[in-house]
């Protein structure tokens, strides 16, 4: 596995960073991962832009353009891989020990894997932890995984394998790493930008196809517990494009994938077989 560490393309087990990284010590990092097909990175400009959005809300400074996308299809082209998925990741380097940065470059890091396979449904649990609307980084993609880690396992003791999180206010935010989706009386919901998740490309590109193929549609508040109560549900981020949601909190949903689902999925994989630049 060949991965590209500051301005470096090498063996996987050779790749080092500084032990006092402020990435590694306190979390300050952003990420963002894309799905390769036929060896090209989706939605690149998309991705790239929220990259730099999440960087700008941490006062980190990413690569040029240039260099960010040379270096990607350079690691892809070391890995030889054809469909899989690509990370890359910009930390606040190398500082001392506790909070405060030092005037040291950020540390980059670019790394490609074959891409993973997701069940065709996903049973999903309720946490009792809560995201806040109202932090610092809401809606920045941030290394700060801690509470989805966390998050995780719990679903996992209680018969899951993704978790859902609900805001401050009770209100549905966003799983640990996907955006939710329901459908209730033929109209699908997300939660606005405003119930603190983070604004996915995955989501945005579904939301466009609702608008160009008549799908009713909507971003609203809607507390937790109405995922529940949907006709169908369903997640979406970069490497599971669109994937049903079988059950909620072990109450099995009437349809996975529902109609319209499995529309939007169908909808998603002709985009990708048309445009890799959305």
């Amino acid at each position: 596995m060949k991965v590209w560490v500051d301005g470096r393309l090498g063996d996987a087990e050779d790749a080092r960073i500084s032990p006092f990284d402020h990435g590694l010590l306190v979390g300050d990092g952003v990420f963002e991962t894309l799905c390769v097909y036929a060896g090209v990175p989706f939605a690149w400009t998309r991705h790239e832009a929220r990259l730099r959005r999440s960087a700008e809300g941490l006062g980190l400074a990413p690569p040029s353009s240039e260099v960010l996308r040379a270096v990607a299809e350079e690691v892809i082209a070391a890995n030889d891989l054809d469909d899989g998925r690509l990370r890359i990741t910009i930390t606040g380097g190398p500082a001392p020990l506790g909070s405060e940065r030092s005037d040291a470059p950020p540390t980059v890091i670019v790394a490609a894997t074959p891409a993973k396979q997701w069940p065709p449904a996903e049973a999903v649990v309720t946490v009792p932890w809560t995201r806040n609307e109202h932090g610092a980084v809401a809606g920045l993609k941030t290394t700060s995984y801690a509470e989805n880690v966390r998050a995780l396992a719990y679903a996992h003791e209680h018969g899951g394998s993704e978790a859902l999180f609900a805001n401050t206010r009770g209100d549905l935010c966003e799983a640990t790493g996907s955006n939710v989706f329901l459908v209730r009386d033929g109209v699908v919901s997300t939660p606005p930008e405003g119930a603190g998740c983070l604004l996915g490309v995955t989501r945005a590109l579904v939301l466009e196809l609702c608008r160009v193929h008549h799908v009713a549609h909507k971003e609203v508040d809607v507390a937790v517990g109405a995922v529940a109560e949907s006709d169908e549900a369903f997640l979406t981020s970069s490497t599971r494009e669109v994937q049903p949601i079988s059950r909620i909190d072990g109450r099995a949903l009437p349809a996975a994938p529902g109609p319209i689902t499995e529309k939007l999925a169908t909808l998603f994989k002709d985009l990708v077989r048309e445009d890799l630049d959305p």
